[in-house]
C-alpha cells in the first residue's frame, strides 16, 4: 500500500491496485464521525459504442443505458439495496455522468457493514424482464421532467449543435424511444464490459485506520469470482455532419435565453494527465480574467442590460471532449452572442487580462480549494471524478501557484486556433428573436 502525504494541508492518501485490478483509495480523518464512500465505474452515457467482452463483434447500446444501469442495480432479487443501506443508519444514491457512474453511502455508524454492502450490491448484478419494464416507465417520467427544465434544454441544445448525432448530444437518461428499447441482454452486456474492478476506483475517507480497511476490502473481493482485467474496446462517434452554427427553440419562459459554444477540436494527445490538469485550470482562469464579476467586460455587459445575474461561463474537460460556455438571460441574444464571440477572440485587448488580475483569481481559488476541504463529499467527488495522474485534488493549491499569464495565454491561443463556434437560444413561446435586438 503506497502513502502520499501532503504535508502542507496535513493529509495523508493511501493507495493500492488490488490483484483484480480495482484502485482504492483511502483518506483517514481522525477528526470526523462520518464515512463517506464513492465506487466509480469510468463508464457514463457516452459510452454507447465498444466490442463487448469476450466478443469480436461491434455493439451498440441504446442511450440511456449508463443511467438505467445505475438504477437498477440498486434492486436485486431479493432486496433493495437502498433499504439495506437504511437499516444500517446510512444514506445512500448514485449519479451518472458523460463519462462515469458512482455508487456511494455516507454514515456515522456500521461503516465496514457499508462498504461491504456498496461492494457486494455493485459487483451483483441482478436483472429480470420485469423489472426492467417497470423502471422503464419511472426514467421516462425523469426524462419528461428534464425536458420541462428551459436550462437543462438549454445546456443540450448547445451540445446538439456543437456535436451532432453524437452520444454527448443526447440527454445522459436517454430518451423516451432509446429507453423503451433497453432489455436484458443490454444490461448485461454494458454491466460485464464496464463493471470488471480494472474499470473502477473505490474512494473511501473518515475515522477509520487505514491498514485495517484496507485488508477489509482485500478479503470483500478475493470471495468473489470476479473477472480477470480484460482490455476494454470503445468505439469513437464518428460523424460527418458540422457544428450547426446556430439554432434556436421555444419554450414557456419568460425572457430569452442565450448560450455560446467553442468546442475545442484539437485531441490534446500530446499533453500528459498533469499537463492536462494545467490546460484545465488555464482556459477556466483564462474565462474567469474575461467574465468574473469584477471584470470590466462584465460590468460593461451587465450595465448595457445585456446580461442578467443568471450569466455565467465554465470550461467543460473530460474523457474525449473539451468546450466552452458561455450563457445568461437576455433581451439581445443575438447581439450578446457577437459581443462574447469578439471578447473571446481579441481576449489580450481585456484590460483584465494581466498578472496582478490572474493572482487574485489564483488566490480566491486556492482559498475556495483548501475551505473545501472541510466536506467529505467534495473531496471524494472531485478526487475521483478528476483524476490526472499522480495529481489530486490535495495537489490543486501548489498546481495553481505554477501557472503564469503566458501558461494561460498559450494554452487559451492553443484551443482558440481550432475551436467552432455556436449559438443556441431558447425563445419564449411566439416571439421571434428578431423582435428582440
Amino acid at each position: 500500500m503506497k502513502k502520499k502525504t501532503y504535508s502542507n494541508l496535513n493529509e495523508s492518501i493511501y493507495s493500492k491496485t488490488l490483484f483484480n485490478g480495482l484502485q482504492v483509495f483511502l483518506l483517514p480523518k481522525s477528526d470526523f464521525h462520518k464515512t463517506y464512500a464513492l465506487f466509480t465505474t469510468d463508464y457514463g452515457s457516452i459510452d454507447t459504442s465498444f466490442i463487448p467482452i469476450n466478443q469480436t463483434k461491434p455493439f451498440r447500446a441504446p442511450d440511456g443505458v449508463a443511467h438505467f444501469l445505475e438504477h437498477k442495480l440498486f434492486e436485486k432479487e431479493n432486496y433493495d439495496a437502498f433499504d439495506l443501506f437504511s437499516n444500517l443508519g446510512a444514506s445512500s444514491n448514485a449519479f451518472t455522468s458523460f463519462t462515469k457512474t458512482s455508487y456511494l453511502f455516507s454514515t456515522i455508524e456500521n461503516s465496514y457493514q457499508s462498504i461491504e454492502l456498496l461492494l457486494d450490491f455493485v459487483q451483483t448484478p441482478y436483472f429480470s424482464k420485469a423489472s426492467i419494464e417497470k423502471e422503464k416507465g419511472i426514467i421516462k417520467q425523469e426524462i419528461q421532467m428534464y425536458l420541462d427544465d428551459p436550462n437543462w434544454c438549454l445546456f443540450f441544445g448547445l451540445l446538439k449543435n456543437l456535436y451532432p448525432n453524437q452520444p454527448l448530444s443526447v440527454d445522459i437518461a436517454g430518451s423516451v424511444e432509446s429507453i423503451t428499447n433497453i432489455s436484458v441482454n443490454d444490461l448485461y452486456t454494458c454491466y460485464e464490459t464496464f463493471y470488471q474492478p480494472s474499470n473502477m476506483t473505490l474512494f473511501i475517507t473518515g475515522p477509520f485506520i487505514p491498514e485495517e480497511m484496507m485488508k477489509y476490502i482485500e478479503i470483500n473481493q478475493f470471495s468473489k469470482k470476479l473477472p480477470k482485467p480484460a482490455e476494454i474496446k470503445r468505439i469513437a462517434p464518428v460523424s460527418k455532419q458540422k457544428v450547426i452554427q446556430s439554432s434556436s427553440y421555444q419554450m414557456s419562459v419568460a425572457q430569452p435565453k442565450m448560450i455560446i459554444g467553442f468546442k475545442g477540436n484539437d485531441a490534446l494527445s500530446h499533453l500528459s494527465p498533469e499537463n492536462l490538469l494545467d490546460y484545465k485550470l488555464s482556459l477556466t482562469f483564462a474565462l474567469q480574467l474575461l467574465f468574473s464579476e469584477s471584470s470590466a467586460n462584465y460590468q460593461r455587459l451587465y450595465q448595457k442590460a445585456l446580461i442578467d445575474d443568471s450569466f455565467d461561463a465554465g470550461f467543460n474537460l473530460d474523457r474525449t471532449f473539451h468546450f466552452i460556455e458561455i450563457y445568461s438571460d437576455t433581451n439581445s441574444p443575438a447581439k450578446l452572442a457577437e459581443i462574447l464571440e469578439k471578447m473571446i477572440f481579441k481576449f489580450q485587448n481585456s484590460a483584465d487580462w494581466t498578472d496582478y488580475h490572474l493572482n487574485i483569481i489564483k488566490k480566491k481559488t486556492i482559498g475556495k480549494t483548501i475551505a473545501s476541504l472541510n466536506s467529505l463529499e467534495y473531496i471524494a467527488n472531485q478526487f475521483s471524478q478528476n483524476l490526472f495522474g499522480e495529481k489530486t485534488i490535495f495537489d490543486l493549491p501548489e498546481v495553481i501557484n505554477s501557472i503564469d499569464l503566458e501558461m494561460v495565454t498559450g494554452y487559451f491561443e492553443q484551443f482558440l486556433i481550432t475551436a467552432e463556434k455556436s449559438v443556441f437560444t431558447i425563445m419564449p413561446e411566439n416571439i421571434s428573436e428578431a423582435t428582440n435586438d
